[in-house]
């Protein structure tokens, strides 16, 4: 069988899957993305935009304008390999659709869906802080057009979990599944040895660690609550060093319109009287680096408004962390509070330190919870157990065509 996968990026979403059916199963999988080609057990084929939307586009269309020039771009870079011809077609919508590659193939389409836009009840009118403006609700309308049309396009389709596959428009579900990315518990793993040292910091003898890691420091993830939470504990406590990993760049929002030039960062920091001296940024860490973080740390932080659930939030539990996050929807799927984490609401900072502090006065009454994150992860969200669940989706992708095919006309 020869998977085709498309995904702006590599590996992305799709990484660890294809890698398993060409080492494990034999399969053929190429991987179509912007990045560089490369052979191995996964070819890798680079496709190149010719074109994009522009400041004299619409803003509202920016985004169906990208990811039309994606599409097209995929289409071409396969339509020069006439060699690829794929018996299923795994795309991630939203960045470069497989809409076109109907056009190419006759093969059934899996279509991951990671988030479908609302204006209301969503992290777009979470933040009264950060409101959107009124140009961003009619953008947000459309940002969900090439998501719609491979709704209708796709085979099936799958979301990594049941509050995102709620987003999606009610006529569509049932054609969509939920299952998680997976989690590779080989990586993502409790180390009780594991050194007191990040990157070239070394934590002291007696000093409990306190951590916060993100892809983009921002207020879609809570960063201003956190940094809130964690200057109030600096004045309480001596005893703790706050570790933050992740860079200084905003991935999701609009939060440069509020920040009067400063990166968010920046701009969080300016609010408060911060001893940087107990701080430190680490900017993004390698895997093993941040696996042995998560390993250490005494109370792990987790902020996000109603968006999609990070990745980072079950590498911690996994890990054995004591995760402390914010009581959201995306967070409530995984998290149960006083079970295998702790939960407190995104804008109650005082109920952060409160909560906070009383982990930090004992941290060993607190390992159950650490170790039933371990267990969660392992019972539902490894790769062991999420890979045949997506295998699944895309068994019954085939099957489904197979069928259609076979089934006589009228």
């Amino acid at each position: 069988m020869h998977i085709l996968f498309v995904h702006k990026n590599y590996p992305a979403q799709f990484g660890h899957i294809a890698h398993h059916l060409a080492t494990r199963l034999g399969h053929r999988c190429t991987f179509v993305s912007e990045r560089p080609p490369a052979k191995g057990p996964v070819e890798r084929i680079q496709y190149t935009l010719q074109g994009g939307a522009t400041n004299t586009t619409h803003y509202c269309s920016r985004t169906f304008e990208n990811a039309v020039w994606h599409s097209e771009a995929v289409f071409n870079a396969l339509k020069a390999r006439p060699d690829i011809k794929p018996d299923l077609i795994v795309g991630h919508s939203g960045f470069a659709s497989c809409l076109y590659l109907r056009e190419l193939y006759d093969a059934p389409i899996v279509n991951y869906f990671e988030y479908f836009y609302h204006t209301s009840r969503s992290d777009m009118d979470f933040l009264p802080d950060f409101p959107c403006t009124e140009i961003d609700r009619l953008r947000a309308r459309t940002r969900n057009a090439m998501l719609l049309l491979d709704l209708e396009t796709c085979d099936v389709g799958y979301s990594p979990t049941r509050w995102q596959r709620s987003r999606l428009p009610e006529s569509f579900r049932d054609k969509v599944r939920v299952v998680f990315d997976g989690i590779d518990t080989d990586v993502w793993k409790p180390q009780p040895n594991a050194p007191r040292k990040i990157g070239g910091f070394v934590i002291p003898d007696g000093v409990k660690v306190v951590t916060y890691a993100t892809r983009g420091m921002e207020s879609m993830r809570g960063f201003h609550v956190f940094m809130k939470a964690a200057h109030k504990l600096s004045k309480l406590r001596d005893d703790v060093v706050f570790i933050i990993a992740g860079e200084d760049r905003v991935c999701y929002g609009n939060d440069e319109k509020f920040t009067g030039g400063k990166t968010f960062k920046e701009w969080v920091l300016s609010q408060d009287d911060y001893d940087l001296s107990r701080f430190v940024f680490t900017g993004l860490l390698p895997i093993t680096e941040l696996a042995r973080l998560f390993s250490i740390t005494n109370i792990h932080f987790y902020l996000t408004t109603p968006f999609i659930l990070s990745w980072s939030l079950m590498d911690a539990l996994a890990c054995g962390a004591t995760v402390l996050a914010s009581d959201t929807a995306p967070v409530r799927e995984v998290i149960a509070h006083g079970e295998n984490g702790l939960l407190v609401d995104f804008f109650d900072v005082d109920g952060f330190v409160s909560t906070a502090m009383r982990v930090l006065d004992a941290p060993a009454r607190f390992r159950d919870l650490g170790m039933a994150g371990v267990e969660l992860v392992r019972d539902r969200y490894s790769l062991k157990v999420c890979l045949p669940q997506v295998l699944g989706v895309y068994q019954a992708a085939a099957q489904g065509r197979a069928t259609k095919t076979a089934r006589p006309g009228p």
